[in-house]
């Protein structure tokens, strides 16, 4: 009887892995989401590839966006199919957090209709069509890998098609060329921290920098009724810059934290 209850455990084994698309394997930086199977794989040694960091629509039968990046490099692509019990929303967030536990950072970020149509990401921008669904069951992140490997993105894309399927879609890609200074949108700075409850910038350790001034400030005054603290070896510079740049004294505190760099903590 033993032997018997064995062989099936192995049959069932066998087969969750022969689940998967011949010749596939997980993204060594992403745990695999529990039970899941790999229904699309693709790698391509060198290729130009657009990321929108934005909402996206199709002008004169163009992909276009607010802004985006057009990285040429190398390119792997995962599309995991989840298990009924299991949302893409959860997935799409254990992924999220498991990159940044790694300092990964967060570029661009949206959430169903403010991605834009469905149909244009699953058929435009990643050319897989088990990524269709609905507009508002749908999430995007495009994030950099900390140093040494920052000239590397990772694109999540999250969505739920109108059977109820689950789909997770991770790609990563290694570019061939130095990515540069790539600021995220303060769209994006504002979802991470309501989302989250906290926004650490570590990079930041020095005298407040225009460019982010400005980001901070507008993404803060996108939602005038959030109060934060800001932490920090230079958090009273970055208050100051903050409130000049438009923001009330009234939602800005200062924190406790002197660890390197700059943090935000939503204050409830």
């Amino acid at each position: 009887m033993r032997f018997i209850s064995l062989l099936v455990v192995g049959c069932f084994s066998s087969l969750a892995v022969a689940a998967d698309v011949p010749g596939s394997q997980d993204l060594p930086l992403l745990p695999r989401p529990d039970d899941a199977q790999i229904v699309d794989y693709r790698q391509a040694a060198q290729l130009e590839r657009l990321y929108p960091m934005g909402s996206i629509r199709k002008i004169s039968n163009r992909i276009r966006s607010e802004s985006q990046l057009n990285p040429r490099g190398q390119l792997t692509a995962v599309t995991y199919e989840l298990p009924a019990e299991h949302t893409a929303q959860a997935a799409f967030t254990n992924a999220r957090e498991a990159l940044q536990k790694q300092g990964a950072e967060l570029l661009f970020w949206c959430q169903a209709r403010d991605c834009g149509e469905n149909s244009l990401w699953a058929n435009e921008v990643f050319g897989n069509a088990k990524l269709s669904g609905a507009d508002t069951e749908q999430s995007y992140l495009l994030l950099r890998l900390a140093a040494p490997q920052d000239n590397s993105l990772v694109a999540l894309y999250s969505v739920t098609r109108g059977n109820r399927r689950a789909y997770l879609h991770v790609e990563q890609f290694d570019a061939s060329a130095p990515l540069g200074e790539v600021l995220p949108t303060s769209a994006t700075l504002l979802r991470q921290l309501k989302d989250t409850g906290k926004l650490d910038l570590a990079r930041l350790t020095g005298d407040p920098q225009a460019p982010w001034v400005t980001l901070l400030s507008r993404g803060l005054n996108l939602d005038t009724t959030s109060r934060v603290s800001i932490s920090g070896t230079q958090a009273e510079a970055w208050r100051q810059a903050l409130i000049a740049a438009g923001v009330r004294n009234a939602r800005l505190e200062l924190g406790e934290m002197q660890a390197p760099g700059l943090h935000f903590e939503l204050l409830r």
